[in-house]
């Protein structure tokens, strides 16, 4: 369902507290001001917050502030299944693991979207550069 806009988490904990199974997918950024530097909770999909709910209770949801509407697509509200809801969290807690492990020159990482093993050769920010073992090709990459 679409929410308004920046209001994604303080949706989610308001369905919770009613009782409607809800999940926002969210990563931690690393925001600059002019005076600190702050690690923020942003959500990955914009004004959009996933639910679960049963056919009668779909109107339960407007009780909420925040809410706007449901996502339609083909003229009937947009569903997503369980399956790809796994997925979008297992990728989220992985890349999270590989963030928080820390890389280093010369240790053995998948690359993104090729799934092939490969050697670093240099990290820039979240720039990468890593050699791929199988082919020998150098690609570049960004950490998520």
């Amino acid at each position: 369902m679409f929410t308004k806009p920046r209001n994604e988490l303080k949706v989610t904990e308001r369905l919770t507290r009613i009782g409607v199974e809800v999940y926002t997918p969210t990563k931690i950024e690393v925001r600059q001001w002019s005076d600190r530097i702050k690690k923020v909770t942003t959500p990955l999909l914009p004004s959009m917050v996933l639910v679960c709910l049963l056919e009668k209770e779909v109107d339960r949801v407007f009780e909420v502030t925040g809410v706007v509407r449901y996502l339609f697509e083909h003229g009937r509200r947009a569903s997503v299944s369980n399956e790809e809801v796994v997925a979008m969290r297992s990728y989220i807690e992985a890349t999270a693991a590989e963030d928080e492990k820390g890389l280093a020159v010369g240790d053995l990482v998948k690359v993104p979207l090729l799934e092939q093993q490969a050697t670093l050769l240099s990290i820039k920010g979240k720039k990468c550069l890593a050699q791929l073992q199988k082919l020998g090709a150098i690609v570049s990459f960004q950490l998520q």
